[in-house]
């Protein structure tokens, strides 16, 4: 530890600065503290102490009571289950940027950052430190100043007519202009790209209090910048706007934002780097800046990177929830049902606070397309009849739910259960009970549904702000999911009371194609979604990037997608068929069509697309690379009507000679 400068306050109490040798911008700082010596009959008598001298480590990540970083809470791991790693980093932007990239590649060794600096409408590089291909993703950050320029430092011409106005309309062409000269790597390779918002200054600076709030108030003016940023943002293909203002007002602007030092459209963080550390005389020495403002540079850096990282685990769709499921008693609502609500027993627990946040949560996650079920050991006729009772104010009801299962069979069996009636796997499942009896044993008999709900103040957050729980595109299929999965319910109930052959026909299947040639097209998101997150019914399970599948695209690949439905409900977008020459490279299907022969349907119209090209008499073929869930579709191509040839590499070959048509079943047909 080497010494740095000491000084003494008004009071005449000594302060010493030691600096760490190895890391200069780590520091300690030893106070010495005052004595408060009590005097019964006069006020208290300061007077200096000798010893101890307490040592305190500077700028500290700050935590909340319950021990949670403010990382973790903005962003909860509680849902992870796949430790995902950050390969390598292209940061590109200002200052601030500079900072992620000193600091964090510091903090995370295991991934490598790469540093554009970007000021004002610079131009990129035409290739960036390393290939484009290495990049996980990058991150963009705009500076607020170069965006707004100096001008509104001279605060006085704010009262300028007109001069708002301009500001507004220069700042959003810098905008346009900046952003399109960054976006260089995602136009050209569909880089995955996260951008920066701007930290919104935390006091008002209008000139009066009647113009607070008012596009006077620079304040304001960034609001409305974020706002334009985001909508031009959404204009990009692959590229996802990141809410810092949101980070750093969570935290505590008061402990991140430098407009308490510095101008307001500076944009960073507070960090003691521009001071000279006493090298200039001065009258009063000044006190280091934490001695004056507790800085959580640190929480705040953590806090960006985690929402990197999760930001990015949503994009991969990693560990995807794709159905929760409630317990109703302590869980929907305080007490039990059949205890804490009888007419004698008034009055009944309250629903504000805790209950009420999971009812309104139950509703957003409705509308990412996440599935919600009831599981409960209770009487289902007792729930029922009461039920309006016990949810007051009425914002839930049994209905909102798609599947309800309330009886006193083993919760294990039940969520097996639902699991069927959803066509997803234990794991896309997350089960919410207070009671840690059951959330044992469901899950010792289904280990990977993931289990919460201990502690009702944890589970909302947990529920509404994890990246499991997040979905990168709202698709048309992802808003009818629930739709869906009813009008399947009630399909397999009709299939029960006819044979097989009577059940497909009635069905009145139709099965519409498209051709997706490029990643404009609006089907694009879904299949990109679809391939991702289908296990089951996936050849080989392969995953793809944006900038796979552009570079699939424009090197021949085709991608043939399609839709169905029945006469109980539209599925939507639920196949994607990857062809090259004369080959399907890759077959995905969601498992809610699997059975009503649509499977082998789609392969023949994919041979169709394939020999149009070349000749009606062309050998066509396919492959199957067999996974620990892809049961479902390893005979697809044989009940299609082609043969299997030897193993290559582990792989299953199949083939379709020349003078052979696949099977085409009669009860569907072609939209």
């Amino acid at each position: 530890m080497a010494f740095n400068r000491s000084f003494k306050d008004p009071e005449g109490l000594l302060t010493i600065i030691l600096e760490h040798p190895g890391t200069p911008d780590t520091r300690f700082i030893l106070n010495q503290r005052a004595l408060i010596v009590p005097d019964d009959t006069a006020t208290p008598v300061i007077k200096h102490a000798k010893a101890p001298i307490e040592t305190q480590p500077v700028s500290q990540p700050s935590a909340t009571p319950a021990g949670l970083s403010d990382a973790e809470f903005l962003f909860p791991s509680d849902l992870e289950v796949t430790n995902l790693k950050v390969g390598k980093v292209l940061l590109v932007g200002s200052c601030l940027t500079a900072l992620y990239h000193e600091q964090l590649q510091a903090r995370h060794p295991e991934t490598t950052f790469d540093y554009i600096p970007y000021n004002f409408v610079s131009v990129l590089p035409e290739a960036p430190p390393s290939p484009v291909s290495d990049y996980d993703f990058q991150y963009l950050q705009i500076p607020l100043r170069s965006v707004l320029s100096d001008r509104v430092i001279w605060g006085f011409r704010f009262n300028e007519e007109g001069f708002t106005k301009t500001i507004l309309q220069d700042a959003y062409s810098i905008i346009d202009a900046m952003l399109s000269s960054a976006m260089i790597y995602n136009n050209r390779h569909g880089l995955l790209t996260f951008v920066s918002n701007f930290i919104v200054p935390q006091m008002s600076t209008a000139s009066s209090m009647y113009e607070r709030g008012s596009n006077n108030d620079l304040a304001t003016i960034v609001q409305r910048l974020n706002d334009y940023l985001n909508e031009k943002v959404s204009g990009y293909k692959n590229a996802y706007l990141l809410n810092v203002d949101s980070v750093a007002s969570t935290i505590g602007k008061r402990y991140i934002l430098d407009d308490l030092v510095y101008f307001y459209s500076h944009g960073a963080v507070t960090y003691q780097d521009w001071d000279d550390f006493g090298s200039i005389a001065r009258n009063e020495p000044i006190p280091p800046l934490e001695t004056v403002y507790p800085v959580k540079k640190d929480a705040f850096l953590d806090a960006i990177f985690r929402q990197m990282v999760t930001a990015y685990r949503t994009t991969k769709q990693v560990d995807q929830v794709k159905a929760v499921v409630f317990d109703l008693d302590n869980t929907l609502w305080r007490g039990q049902i059949a205890e804490h609500y009888r007419p004698e027993a008034q009055p009944w627990p309250r629903t504000d606070g805790w209950p009420l946040g999971i009812w309104e949560a139950i509703h957003y996650l409705r509308a990412r397309g996440i599935l919600v079920a009831i599981c409960s050991k209770n009487d289902h006729d007792y729930v029922k009849n009461r039920w309006d009772d016990v949810i007051e104010p009425k914002l839930i009801s049994l209905d909102d739910f798609s599947s309800v299962k309330i009886n006193w069979t083993p919760k294990a069996q039940n969520i097996s259960e639902i699991c069927k009636e959803f066509n997803i796997k234990p794991k896309s499942v997350v089960f919410v009970d207070d009671n840690p009896v059951e959330r044992a044993a469901v899950a010792s008999a289904l280990p990977d549904v993931r289990v919460i709900g201990g502690n009702p103040y944890l589970t909302r957050r947990i529920l509404l702000w994890s990246a499991e729980t997040q979905i990168a595109l709202m698709t048309e299929e992802s808003g009818k999911r629930e739709e869906m999965i009813r009008g399947q319910i009630e399909r397999e109930e009709t299939r029960s009371t006819m044979d097989r052959s009577e059940f497909l026909a009635s069905l009145h299947c139709e099965v519409s194609f498209i051709n997706i040639t490029s990643t404009d097209q609006p089907e694009f998101g879904r299949a990109l979604e679809l391939t991702n997150k289908t296990n089951q019914f996936n050849t080989n399970g392969q995953r793809w990037s944006f900038e796979n599948i552009a570079d699939f695209l424009k090197t021949g690949g085709k991608i043939l997608a399609f839709k169905v439905k029945d006469k109980f409900t539209e599925y939507g977008l639920v196949g994607v068929l990857y062809l090259k020459g004369t080959e399907i490279t890759q077959y995905v299907m969601s498992c809610r069509v699997l059975g009503m022969e649509v499977e082998e349907f789609v392969v023949a119209e994919a041979v169709k697309l394939l020999r149009s090209a070349r000749t009606d008499e062309t050998d066509i073929t396919a492959t199957i690379k067999e996974t620990p869930d892809n049961t479902p579709c390893r005979e697809v191509y044989l009940r299609a009507g082609f043969r299997e040839i030897a193993l290559q590499d582990g792989v299953r070959q199949f083939i379709l000679d020349g003078d052979e048509v696949p099977m085409m079943p009669l009860h569907i047909k072609k939209a």
